[in-house]
């Protein structure tokens, strides 16, 4: 049986993520697993990296818990999805606590500075950002990602993050959204796709990304 791997390192929404993925993949034959050791990631066809929290936080744990190792060569290996800071982690460097990330995309992640920007209903712009953003799907390499499958362009998804991620490369970027400013709220780079939102907080559209996740073929 095909294994996902959810990656409990101790920081993240790991009940509701794994909940998520287990109803995404309901009757594909895919099992997924709440995975406490290296050796569960290893084992695994595919793995999810959530992330919630403080990074500087998130990248020690992911130190301490040991799960490092059998990230990165997942990353290297097999499809790999990061929902909000473990998106942000993917990156190599955070603007938070001047933290140093695993530098598997090019780039930084770097904090909303809205102060006196005002929203189009006349309030003022206010970090965090917490609530429903659509995401326009960037097609900067030519073509929408194949994680996208069929949600359609400009869908609502469910944010909560006070920091962005600012990739070197445009052609990285696999979705944008404004807020006060447009920026990367989705990256992609071979094998790796990522979101900043949170698709196990945004109904049928989020499922249908982790759906199509667990059927990506890179």
């Amino acid at each position: 049986m095909k294994k996902v791997a959810v990656v409990d390192y101790g920081m993240g929404n790991l009940r509701s993520v794994t909940q998520a993925v287990v109803h995404a993949a309901a009757g594909s034959g895919v099992e997924v697993v709440w995975a406490r050791t290296p050796q569960e990631v290893m084992d695994a066809e595919r793995v999810v990296l959530p992330g919630q929290g403080g990074m500087r936080d998130c990248m020690r744990e992911l130190n301490e818990s040991g799960m490092f190792d059998a990230v990165m060569h997942a990353a290297a290996h097999k499809p790999l999805m990061g929902v909000c800071v473990g998106m942000q982690m993917l990156l190599d460097h955070s603007e938070e606590l001047n933290t140093p990330c695993l530098g598997l995309i090019p780039g930084e992640v770097v904090k909303f500075d809205l102060a006196g920007q005002i929203q189009p209903d006349g309030s003022r712009y206010k970090v965090p950002q917490m609530g429903w953003n659509q995401v326009w799907q960037d097609a900067t390499n030519g073509a929408r990602h194949a994680v996208w499958g069929d949600v359609p362009d400009g869908s609502y998804f469910y944010f909560v993050h006070s920091y962005y991620t600012r990739p070197s490369d445009a052609r990285h970027s696999a979705g944008v959204t404004d807020y006060g400013q447009r920026f990367s709220s989705a990256i992609a780079r071979d094998n790796i796709f990522a979101t900043q939102f949170h698709p196990e907080k945004s109904a049928e559209h989020g499922l249908a990304l982790y759906r199509n996740f667990l059927h990506w073929n890179p």
